[in-house]
């Protein structure tokens, strides 16, 4: 699964990268915070985590111009998808990832599948590996963190797809009706990276893009081809310090390679060695 990752980066930063045709970034739906969030939506945040609004790269018509082209859109949403039928928006925080496998079975996300795909731009995401020789003071396997990015040195675009959820008792202006939400498709981790963990997030290469986005792609078969796995090779890991495991604990420190004498029992995912 992908319960963190990077995004060190302003909304003005994507607009280029992501040919972006519309910013609505300082748009606000409902948050499902209970604090304020920290650092505040929009800045750039190196332990993105779920129930954050983050931003997302998304293509559609105008709400008020429903039969107008669609446009790539730069937006914050909330990462944990909350399905239009639920009765509890807190269940997001259970429905942070789906499984490309399953993704087009599953009634909670088949039709966002089928119709509200986005991008999530990331510069990496962090995984956990359990030691299999190392135990921590509870006598289980010892976790060590990794950050994982592209090898190239351009932003990771995970597939994701979008919800919307209406809080039926909400007034019709009320401006916290709605909760406009995500989550990150995954998919069996690659050689090399399955040493970290046995599952990574769908990232999607630019030539797949404008597909993954197009909200007239809607056949099954087309939308399963664009999840199959790519060329191997294309990510870097190394293992980071323990901070990024507490969501209060941010900033580009985060991303550091962690000392050698704290790698007891960790695997290298490039060699396989135990060091």
């Amino acid at each position: 699964m992908c319960g963190r990752y990077a995004a060190s980066f302003a909304p003005d930063d994507l607009l280029q990268d992501f040919d972006i045709e519309q910013d609505r970034s300082d748009e606000r739906s409902r948050s499902l915070l209970v604090n304020p969030q920290d650092p505040p939506v929009g800045a750039p945040d190196w332990n993105m985590a779920p129930s954050k609004q983050a931003p997302v790269v998304l293509t559609r018509a105008p709400r008020d111009e429903p039969d107008a082209t669609p446009l790539r859109q730069l937006r914050m949403l909330t990462w944990g998808l909350v399905p239009s039928w639920a009765k509890d928006p807190k269940i997001g925080l259970r429905m942070i990832n789906a499984r490309s496998e399953t993704l087009l079975d599953k009634g909670a996300y088949r039709n966002a599948a089928l119709a509200r795909r986005c991008l999530v731009p990331a510069d990496g995401w962090y995984e956990w590996q359990a030691s299999p020789t190392a135990t921590d003071r509870k006598g289980k396997p010892r976790k060590q963190p990794f950050f994982v990015r592209r090898g190239d040195g351009e932003k990771c675009a995970f597939a994701g797809v979008y919800e919307f959820w209406r809080d039926r008792s909400a007034g019709d202006d009320d401006p916290n009706a709605w909760v406009v939400s995500y989550t990150i498709v995954t998919t069996a981790a690659e050689a090399g990276m399955d040493r970290i963990h046995d599952r990574q997030p769908v990232v999607l290469d630019r030539d797949q893009w404008a597909s993954w986005m197009d909200p007239t792609l809607t056949e099954p078969d087309d939308v399963r081809a664009l999840l199959e796995p790519r060329a191997l090779g294309r990510f870097e890991a190394w293992p980071v310090g323990r901070a990024v495991g507490s969501s209060r604990n941010n900033g580009p420190s985060l991303l550091e390679p962690a000392p050698a004498a704290d790698l007891e029992g960790v695997i290298d995912p490039m060699t396989g060695e135990v060091l």
